[in-house]
């Protein structure tokens, strides 16, 4: 059989993102519906670049789900290897097809014979994964740590303040590329550093419960207790590398997590955590000079409850703005790490090891480099128009 036509080509393509289109449909309508009860992101649709952006945002989040947990995307085993398909280009006929099988390659193949498609859109499941996820842990720990320093000041302050300067002030890649090397992952300084940074959202729960129901003791047990099960499975999940887990954990332990995973997840939160810090340090600097804040001490609330429950929600609009834009900033960095064969292992299918598959054959197969190098760039780009939108419509409170 012939190669496919680029008009059966992109057909095809279509066909195989129907979920993807269909979940966007839906979300549209449902959030139109209903968009002036939603807050802040209800008016988000009032934003023409916001809302280009959040739909570039979840086009790819619907895309990493359906390809992830459904399996309903991809057209071949991104890490299979196919007799006869080594660079071959878009809509090449897979040879010896069998029942059920997907006939094509959409979108060539690579210089290992794989499937350039079904690799860009199973690879789109590890940065919805570990972007967002590492963002939220830098921000559990910046949150922790800025809100006490900003509200303080002092002492603690000066001592925070000053190991967030002495982090951001090493050069970040060459941090990331020192966090991420064999060398460093054998003496398990990964895992102890997982295990004190992922402890800071059970701190932060801890105290966000305490603060808010300390004159409830029965609903803030009960808050507690429930919470920090949860939470304390989940930690004790992450913290254990795969093949490494201790037998009182094994029990309890839910999920294994790649050595190779858990390094790049810690060195992401990791370098963003300074960052955050400054950036609630400054601002709870400035909102607790508010009247309400004095206010609520006049009222005789304690100082963590105006913290977290006065001083945080008031600062709500720059942080969420910031975390879209770290989220574009850290798949740069899983990017970058990928490009170089850094703490992912080179087999899988993430963005910047498919790149770098492909750049070795531009000259003369640009198609396994431009693709993923687009899916990178229209990610990073939606997540900008994304907080550009909601800066917009956050000024307008």
């Amino acid at each position: 059989m012939e190669a496919l036509s680029w008009i059966e080509i992109f057909l095809g393509m279509l066909t195989q993102l129907g979920p993807v289109w269909i979940s966007l449909v839906v979300l549209f309508v449902v959030s139109m519906r209903y968009k002036q009860s939603l807050g802040l992101y209800g008016k988000l649709f009032d934003s023409v670049i916001g809302l280009i952006g959040f739909f570039i945002v979840m086009f790819w989040v619907f895309t990493g789900f359906f390809s992830g947990a459904m399996d309903w995307i991809i057209t071949q085993d991104p890490l299979a290897q196919f007799s006869g398909m080594k660079n071959k280009i878009p809509g090449t006929t897979l040879r010896g097809a069998e029942d059920g099988d997907y006939e094509h390659f959409l979108l060539g193949g690579d210089h290992l014979a794989r499937d350039v498609f079904s690799r860009v859109i199973a690879g789109s499941t590890i940065v919805i994964v570990i972007a967002p996820l590492a963002t939220l842990f830098a921000f559990m720990v910046g949150i922790t740590l800025g809100v006490p320093a900003g509200y303080y000041g002092g002492r603690l302050d000066t001592t925070i303040s000053f190991v967030a300067n002495l982090i951001l002030a090493f050069p970040v890649i060459l941090l990331f590329y020192l966090l991420v090397t064999p060398e460093i992952r054998l003496t398990g300084l990964p895992q102890y550093m997982a295990i004190i940074l992922f402890a800071f959202p059970l701190i932060f729960y801890s105290v966000l419960i305490n603060s808010r129901y300390h004159i409830v003791p029965v609903k803030r047990t009960l808050l507690l207790g429930s919470g920090l099960a949860v939470l304390g499975m989940l930690y004790i999940s992450l913290i254990n590398e795969s093949g490494s887990k201790v037998d009182l954990f094994t029990v309890i332990d839910l999920f294994d997590v790649d050595a190779g995973l858990l390094t790049v997840f810690v060195s992401v939160v990791f370098v963003n955590s300074p960052t955050v810090f400054r950036i609630v340090r400054g601002l709870t600097m400035d909102i607790k000079t508010r009247d309400y804040v004095a206010a609520a001490q006049t009222r005789g609330e304690g100082a963590w409850y105006i913290m977290l429950w006065e001083i945080l929600p008031n600062a709500r609009g720059p942080l969420i703005v910031d975390f879209c834009l770290r989220i574009g900033y850290t798949t740069i960095l899983l990017g970058t790490l990928g490009f170089f064969g850094l703490g992912l292992s080179p087999e899988d299918p993430n963005w910047g090891a498919t790149i770098n598959d492909g750049r070795k054959l531009l000259s003369i197969y640009p198609h396994a480099a431009l693709v993923p190098s687009f899916a990178l760039l229209s990610l990073v780009l939606g997540l900008n128009l994304l907080a550009d939108g909601l800066r917009e419509e956050s000024l307008k409170d």
